[in-house]
């Protein structure tokens, strides 16, 4: 059997997809949308940490090699890691406290905990630490991993209500929790993970990396609910970073462009619990490659497990 193309209707074809592509690539330098929400994020392309404003401006901003996490406390102060360890930067651009790790190790997530704790990611001895305001450990929790080198350890990493930990190992391929003497209590397999987020009903909110993927599970490691690569119109997901889960459901998903897609898709999406686009940051003029985010407005207590993140 032959099989006849009609030339035109190709031609046609191709070209309202390039249309529709250039549409959604943005050139360097331009803005086209905005998130409408104030948020901190932590831009790992840039090496800055930034306070932005609803209406998309940087109202403070403060440099750090490689950020990875970040935090706005409540007296102000922005709690962030480099990738050589911790800070606790005030508004007037004052480091009030800081960690600083061995030279071969890395730092990729922190947490500020009751007391004033603080929880340090210490990739290398691939170990959870917490220290205190005298800048001491108090405690240490040393993790299961296969993994030699520093930079493929770990990636978020969050102290739960319960007293556990849980963890992305991204190049393991496996986020885990677990418990203060170290033991593994829970774990889900998946390539790259990068982060998990325990929702307050148990399941487990998981960004993916390079997988490309957004994925909910629940405590039997069944998936819930996921966002795939090409699930939102005009916003593929690439390496999946930081997320936050809102109060009103929406998720807020940090689309770095690392790897070969920078300014090729918005960099921070809002989506619905259906999977609808709410809002999207696609502005290469101010932000380069953000990895976090943390959402300004978010009751909560960021000291006492109180944000989703």
């Amino acid at each position: 059997m032959t099989t006849r193309i009609c030339l035109p209707v190709v031609a046609a074809v191709l070209a309202a997809c390039a249309l529709a592509s250039a549409a959604e690539k943005v050139p360097a330098g331009k803005v086209t949308h905005q998130l409408g929400r104030a948020f901190l994020c932590s831009d790992y392309g840039a090496n800055t940490i930034s306070l932005v404003s609803k209406d998309g401006e940087i109202e403070w901003s403060f440099p750090a090699r490689r950020p990875q996490d970040a935090w706005l406390l409540p007296n102000g102060n922005v709690l962030f890691t480099h990738v050589k360890g911790v800070q606790e930067v005030s508004r007037d651009k004052k480091v009030v406290w800081e960690y600083e790790t061995a030279p071969e190790n890395e730092v990729h997530a922190c947490q500020p905990l009751p007391d004033g704790l603080v929880m340090i990611a210490e990739s290398g001895p691939c170990r959870l630490i917490e220290v205190n305001r005298e800048g001491k450990i108090v405690n240490q929790v040393k993790l299961t991993t296969k993994v030699k080198k520093a930079h493929g350890q770990m990636r978020g990493a969050r102290k739960l209500a319960s007293g556990n930990y849980l963890v992305g190992q991204v190049r393991d391929g496996v986020v885990r929790e677990y418990d203060p003497s170290g033991r593994i209590v829970w774990e889900f397999k998946h390539r790259n993970a990068f982060m998990g987020i325990r929702l307050p009903n148990g399941n487990t909110l998981i960004s993916t990396g390079d997988a490309h993927r957004v994925i909910e599970v629940d405590a039997q490691g069944k998936v819930v609910w996921q966002i795939n690569e090409n699930d939102l119109p005009g916003c593929p997901l690439r390496f999946v970073a930081g997320m936050q889960r809102l109060a009103n459901g929406n998720t807020l998903i940090v689309n770095w462009g690392g790897h070969g897609h920078l300014r090729q898709q918005p960099q921070i999406v809002e989506v619905s619990r259906d999977k609808k686009i709410v809002a999207r940051l696609w502005d290469d003029q101010r932000f380069k490659t953000p990895t976090s985010i943390f959402a300004l407005g978010e009751k909560g207590d960021v000291r006492n497990f109180g944000l989703l993140r």
